[in-house]
């Protein structure tokens, strides 16, 4: 190994399930399983004391499945679920992780030892030395002069020697070791009865598991038949067996710098999870490597231990019960409420309880709906929303919920209209701090209470087997759904008073965020019309273009391929064709991702690269939006229906889901042709309202540009005018390309691209790029006071702010590493205006609801895509209304320069373009 320090990437996963079993079953003082988390941070803790490390990486495996799933559905099959003491061990597990100054990495659809593996590969590469700390004998395959591997469990450390030592194959001979031996926990078939003399010998014999299958007729007894009938399987074996190398990750392995620990965070976790001795270190500054002021770790210890939770949960299957409970609710200023369903589904689920609570730690559950065999008897569901409906229905007493849109999707189902929503904890948590935490009632409790509550799962399992709430027996339910009511009570308690003390956040919470809600749940639930008949004309369209592209593309190629297939377009690519290789893979072959087809096709103008893309596109609209749309429609209403989603994206945004209304591609002809199928039903119109550069505006009300703000005050075309400006021509004499450029500066320096990024665009070089962006300083000088004005706020508050007043913390700008900090650099500047325009158009949705309250007839919005609104306008209302929209819009904000609404018409989406 060299004698530079190396990069150690920990196996998360694997120390966890290992000390979970290994060590006795450790508690806290509240009777919560800590063993787990001891043995891993006990491990972190040595790695740190033997290597002292610079850079370093604890890899977790993400929820859900992975490629090798998607290879083959059994594998891992056959794990039995993960022990719940383990379960509730892993939260508290990353927190301390994260405040440790560890980097944590925990990628969807791969697996821990395939982020390693890719981490590991471009260190190696460059010559680094690597350690990759683990108990995982897969992980040999990795092992070169470069890497080595260490088990901190015994301190036991394998290079290459050792490999052959410990399996009596090389390092490169690993994978097709374990592909011939199969593994039962992973569900990897292999050769049966082969076990690790066998796959040895064979690999002594014959080099490779393909020299094992060359010469399988050759092995003789009842292992050679079983090898034989094996034959199918083992190539997919082998590729389950294998660690990617060339997974897209979030960081580069020299982006993995270690942080300072989070004292406060140890001294509270520590506390919590009742470790005295590592606690006792902290405070002595040992852990931390300074002095720790006593008196602040003792409060932080105070702060962190939670009291014992006591609770008074009451299951009401008594009609007596229920009044009782109705009355307490009637007296009260504000109750927490909840609903358990059917189905996530909010158009198909049923009510089947609900729950609520007036105080902390006390909460009922009424259920009217659980149907298992057994059930005891129940109220009936008229009785109970019957009784509730009064209040369910009036502005007072007011409602707090978690999640409340779902709540009140699902009630109209019912005939209940849900009013008096003052008050939603996921909003609370996402406008106190979006980037904090995820925003669902476990992760806030977690992180806001010290609670670990009941999860779903841990009621009605996982998987297919998974029980709906009507199957669940009263008892578990009964305690699940009113510790829901309790904590969404207990969190708005505790969350209220922070956002109170922020006089921006709190005005975007109470005067957008919670007034949108009934507004989505409007929206939502009138769906839009889609027509099928189209969408089905159109897949078949597209199934025979794609079928064209692979002619064309097979020969472009002079032979026919798999166009889904990496290794096979390489080969033709880079050994076949002999096109430029633009970038490589960690394991030092050509890459074929999207993004250098892109520049193939694009800069070297080569045809096949084209094709390949355009196959890609179009095979990915088909599979998510013209197979896939038909079957979303709702039986009982004949209409699609989205969900919006406002806690997601961190600048404010609105996002959605089921159908993504925001993905669907509008630069190409057969993308456009989707919003064909978007239609208005008989007698009404589609009115598409868009909001015109509005991004711009923002930028030109932020900065004070007088450039700018003249532009858009004259209401000249901006992107002609920045090209005169830029290129120092007159207005009329501004060319297609001048604008063009113009445009790419534009809207490129709100991003924050580079000049790099900007002569990618316009196929310049760096330096006429970078001149560009000068001379467009030079004009605009106010933006660039901006810009750096924004950067210096950031950095010294950790935050930036929209017109009116939503915050977005950026807990990295003053990271040590640049690329954390520059990327941190240029959302300061970008999030402003994204945040400002989202909140426009939330205010001008807010707005046109009240407008159109009661004139559903005349006119309904159906849609928020972007930076525009979409209604179904009745004819005889077309023009009327139009007016009346658009004004409303264009009033949704006060800018020092005019905001421009543009509204088309159309019997479909696509014509009121």
């Amino acid at each position: 190994m060299s004698d530079k320090k190396p990069l150690i990437l920990v196996d998360g996963s694997s120390y966890l399930f290992r000390a979970f079993h290994a060590l006795p079953p450790l508690t806290n003082a509240h009777g919560e399983p800590t063993g787990a988390v001891y043995g891993v941070v006990n491990m972190l803790k040595r790695l740190v004391k033997d290597y002292g490390p610079d850079e370093v990486a604890v890899v977790f495996d993400a929820k859900g499945k992975t490629f090798r799933n998607d290879l083959y559905s059994e594998y891992k099959a056959n794990r039995p679920p993960m022990p719940d003491d383990l379960r509730v061990q892993i939260k508290p597990l990353h927190e301390l992780v994260e405040a440790l100054g560890f980097p944590m990495i925990i990628q969807e659809g791969v697996e821990a030892d395939d982020v390693i593996g890719t981490l590991a590969l471009q260190a190696a590469a460059e010559g680094k030395p690597v350690v990759i700390s683990t108990g995982d004998k897969d992980m040999a395959q990795l092992v070169n002069e470069h890497i080595t591997l260490i088990n901190t469990m015994n301190n036991a450390t394998m290079d290459a020697d050792g490999v052959v030592e410990k399996f009596g194959v090389r390092p490169d001979q690993i994978i097709d070791y374990l592909a011939l031996m199969g593994d039962k926990s992973d569900n990897i078939p292999g050769v049966p009865s082969c076990g690790p003399k066998t796959a040895v010998k064979w690999l002594d014999a014959y080099g490779s598991l393909q020299g094992v299958m060359d010469n399988a007729d050759a092995v003789k007894g009842k292992i050679g038949e079983k090898l034989r009938a094996s034959m199918e399987t083992l190539p997919l074996s082998y590729e389950l067996a294998t660690i990617r190398t060339d997974c897209e990750l979030p960081l580069q392995h020299n982006e993995l710098v270690r942080r300072e620990p989070d004292v406060e965070k140890l001294s509270e976790m520590f506390a919590r999870l009742g470790f005295k001795s590592w606690l006792a270190e902290l405070q002595s500054g040992e852990a931390a490597g300074e002095q720790v002021d006593a008196e602040a770790a003792q409060e932080a210890i105070e702060d962190a231990a939670p009291a014992s939770v006591e609770v008074d949960y009451e299951l009401v299957l008594e009609e007596s019960e229920l009044d009782a409970w109705v009355d307490k609710l009637k007296s009260a200023e504000l109750f927490a409420f909840d609903t358990e369903t059917t189905s996530l589904n909010y158009m198909e689920a049923q009510v089947v309880g609900v729950s609520f609570a007036v105080e902390a730690g006390k909460a009922a559950y009424v259920p009217f709906g659980h149907d298992y065999e057994g059930a005891p008897e129940q109220l009936s569901r008229e009785t109970v929303l019957e009784k509730l409906r009064p209040l369910l229905e009036g502005e007072t007493p007011k409602k707090v919920g978690q999640h409340l849109k779902y709540d009140m999707n699902v009630l109209k189902n019912h005939g209940i209209a849900l009013a008096g929503v003052a008050h939603d904890t996921m909003l609370e948590s996402y406008v106190f701090d979006s980037t904090a935490t995820r925003h669902d009632m476990d992760s806030l409790a977690d992180k806001y209470l010290q609670r670990q509550t009941v999860h779903f799962e841990d009621i009605a399992g996982k998987g297919k087997k998974q029980l709906t709430f009507n199957q669940i027996g009263l008892d578990e339910a009964g305690h699940y759904a009113a510790e829901d009511a309790d904590i969404t009570l207990q969190l708005h308690q505790t969350l209220w008073p922070k956002l109170q003390k922020e006089d921006g956040p709190q005005g975007v919470y109470r005067d957008i965020e919670v007034p949108l809600v009934p507004v989505l749940s409007k929206i939502e639930t009138t769906g839009v019309l889609i027509d099928p008949d189209l969408l089905f004309q159109q897949s078949s369209e597209i199934t025979a273009k794609l079928a064209e592209l692979e002619q064309a593309a097979f020969e472009e190629a002079g032979s026919e391929f798999n166009l889904s297939s990496p290794k096979q377009i390489q080969e033709i690519f880079f050994e076949k064709k002999g096109f430029p290789v633009v970038r490589k893979t960690p394991k030092g072959q050509p890459s074929t991702a999207e993004d250098v087809l892109e520049e193939l096709a694009e800069v070297h103008d080569l045809e096949l690269p084209r094709l390949i893309l355009q196959h890609r596109g179009l095979a990915k609209l088909k599979s998510t939006y013209t197979d896939k749309l038909p079957g979303m429609i709702c039986k009982s209403t004949g209409r699609v229906h989205t969900s919006y989603h406002q806690a997601v994206a961190s600048t404010g945004r609105l996002s959605s889901s089921d159908p993504n209304l925001q993905n669907i591609p509008v630069r190409t002809e057969e993308g456009r042709k989707i919003r064909t199928a978007f239609v208005a039903p008989e007698g009404y119109r589609i009115m598409a309202a868009d909001y015109s550069q509005i991004e711009l505006r923002i930028m030109a009300h932020l900065s004070g540009d007088e450039g700018l703000l003249s532009a858009f005050r004259e209401d000249r075309d901006v992107h002609a005018a920045t090209a005169a400006e830029v290129f120092g021509v007159g207005l009329s004499d501004v060319d297609t390309d001048q604008r063009r450029a113009a445009k790419a500066i534009n809207f490129g320096l709100i991003y924050g691209m580079s000049a790099f990024g900007l002569a990618k665009q316009l196929g310049v070089t760096r330096p006429e790029a970078q001149s560009y962006i000068d001379l467009y300083f030079a004009r605009y000088p106010g933006v660039r006071d901006y810009m750096d004005q924004t950067r210096v706020a950031a950095k010294e508050r950790g935050y930036v702010e929209t017109v009116f007043g939503r915050r977005l913390y950026l807990p990295e700008i003053n990271a040590r590493n640049a690329q954390r900090r520059q990327y941190a650099e240029r959302t300061a500047i970008n999030a402003p205006m994204q945040g400002t325009a989202a909140d426009i158009i939330k205010r001008a949705m807010i707005a046109v609801d009240q407008h159109l309250a009661g004139r559903e007839k005349d006119a309904r919005m159906i849609m928020q895509v972007h930076d525009e609104l979409v209604f179904e306008v009745a004819e005889s209302a077309v023009e009327q209304i139009r007016q009346q929209i658009t004004e409303i819009m264009c009033n949704a904000a006060d800018l020092n320069v005019p905001l421009l609404v543009e509204a088309g018409l159309g019997n479909n989406w696509e014509e009121a373009h």
